[in-house]
């Protein structure tokens, strides 16, 4: 078997994952409408993929303001819900463990996808810049644009905010999810209330680091309530560095970064929260976070620790034999092949992804990528590859 301690058995919460190779929560956009509902086709997709250690689903809007992507899905109707207990029930019966990532984009928005509208809510009436949002333009067909002006939270909107957390929580609970992710990273909400450049609050949620992390504290403590802190995870993505590429989404660089996400680590810990998931830069020409970083991340953490962006099996496996990381997300490797931890263990050749088809469409690109045929493919050497 090729990268054996990849396949070596791991606890996280609960639960015993087979392997350490990650499903991470990969926007695709293919919820039914109207509604943002997962529908069937969506099960089959995770389904295909359940043999990863585990799997976490798209970014899943909390509620309607949440959205900053057009026909991404939502877990505050019953529609939704229904629609979500598919995809479980399916992974279930399949053997693995998929846990709903909880999604609210903040000022990352547009007009159009809002309620009646209206403008996005963040911590701060701050346009985004440098991000796009994805609007629909006509029925199944859409189109980028500029983030629309944002208008400010008032304090009670923010304990409102909470509280939609822990009900989106019950909501993933009466789905079926094994456990709840809570995507903190990529300039959206979470990361704006903890980022110095997006909150300019005067309240109890803004000012010194510490108001700036208590919407983090709290909603990580209102669905640990629900779930238990054992079946909670939370995504940061502590950018050191930024890039003048175009992108869909990207981040916060803050003026002290490891201050920054090693309180934000603490205070997730302090919880007990059963993983941390860190998402590395993954643009052309972007380094690796910086060896202090890796190791305050495993000196301040007690649970699992997960990293994702341009991992190869080769590099998740030193970074295991260092004892830096503890799981890894495969995003592009798992999009284009469902059968990932096979071709990974038996070096085999992965498929290519075809960027066209990532977000939005139907089954093309989605569900239709094929597994592994020995009687058809030859050889290849897997680490040359990107997974």
């Amino acid at each position: 078997m090729q990268y054996s301690s990849l396949f070596n058995a791991v606890k996280l919460g609960p639960y015993s994952l087979r392997n350490r190779i990650v499903l991470p929560p990969l926007t695709r956009s293919r919820s039914s409408q109207p509604g943002d509902i997962p529908n069937q086709l969506m099960a089959e997709y995770y389904t295909q993929r359940a043999t990863a250690g585990f799997m976490v689903t798209e970014g899943t809007q909390i509620e309607p303001r949440g959205q900053g992507y057009a026909w991404t899905p939502g877990i505050y109707s019953d529609e939704q819900v229904a629609g979500w207990r598919l995809v479980t029930d399916a992974v279930h019966q399949a053997g693995g463990t998929i846990f709903a990532q909880l999604w609210h984009v903040g000022r990352v928005s547009h007009t159009s996808l809002q309620p009646n509208g209206d403008a996005p809510v963040a911590p701060s009436a701050i346009r985004a810049d440098a991000v796009s949002v994805f609007v629909e333009t006509a029925p199944g067909q859409g189109a980028l644009a500029e983030p629309s002006q944002p208008r400010a939270l008032t304090t009670e909107e923010v304990e409102e905010l909470v509280k939609l957390y822990k009900q989106a929580a019950i909501n993933a609970k009466a789905a079926g999810f094994d456990g709840v992710e809570l995507h903190c990273a990529n300039g959206y909400l979470v990361n704006q209330f903890i980022s110095e450049h997006t909150n300019q609050r005067t309240d109890k949620y803004g000012g010194s680091l510490e108001n700036r992390l208590r919407f983090l504290k709290e909603i990580t403590q209102a669905v640990a309530d629900v779930m238990g802190s054992d079946k909670v995870g939370v995504r940061f993505a502590p950018l050191f560095e930024s890039t003048t590429e175009s992108r869909v989404y990207l981040g916060l660089v803050e003026s002290d970064p490891q201050q920054t996400y090693m309180e934000a680590v603490k205070t997730v810990n302090e919880i007990g929260v059963a993983y941390v998931s860190l998402a590395e830069a993954d643009w052309d020409e972007a380094s690796g976070l910086p060896e202090a970083f890796y190791q305050g991340v495993r000196d301040n953490f007690d649970g699992l620790v997960m990293y994702a962006g341009k991992y190869t099996a080769k590099r998740a496996e030193q970074m295991l034999a260092n004892n830096l990381g503890d799981i890894f997300g495969f995003g592009r490797g798992f999009i284009a092949n469902p059968d990932l931890p096979a071709r990974i263990a038996n070096n085999w050749p992965l498929n290519p992804v075809d960027p066209t088809t990532m977000y939005g469409g139907t089954e093309v690109g989605y569900t239709d990528y094929p597994v592994f045929d020995e009687n058809v493919c030859s050889n290849n050497e897997l680490d040359k590859q990107m997974v």
